[in-house]
């Protein structure tokens, strides 16, 4: 499928007519808009019109299947597959970053035991002894 852009860049309906483009980009009727997807733009003045495009989404537990149909034909499809590592990808950013830390602080003194109640007994916060 060929998508196709008025003059304007408003979307018109697709082709399949590659004979027909192929002249239109010889004969300098149309410019080449995006190579993926391959998308020309018309350099002349044109009807708007275009057929009614409906919608449909599968939304499997895996996969999502995606499709653009006209009542003729599809004029889009695709099958999606959604990233399901990412879970994996963080706890081993996190295990990495673990590791790290502990090699740049392996001879510093323990840090764990230097709080004020730890130092002083009886020591209470100054929102408990009201």
């Amino acid at each position: 499928m060929v998508y196709v852009l008025d003059i304007d860049g408003q979307p018109l309906m697709p082709t399949s007519r590659h004979g027909k483009v192929r002249k239109l980009l010889n004969n300098h009727l149309a410019k080449v808009a995006k190579r993926c997807p391959f998308t020309i733009q018309l350099l002349y003045q044109s009807t708007k019109e275009t057929q009614p495009v409906s919608l449909g989404v599968d939304a499997g537990s895996r996969h999502i299947g995606l499709a653009a149909t006209t009542e003729q034909k599809v004029v889009y499809q695709e099958e999606l597959v959604p990233r399901n590592d990412v879970v994996k990808l963080l706890s081993a950013r996190r295990a990495l970053r673990s590791s790290r830390k502990s090699r740049k602080a392996r001879y510093r003194k323990p840090r764990f035991n230097n709080r004020v109640h730890s130092k002083h007994k009886g020591w209470l916060a100054p929102s408990v002894e009201v």
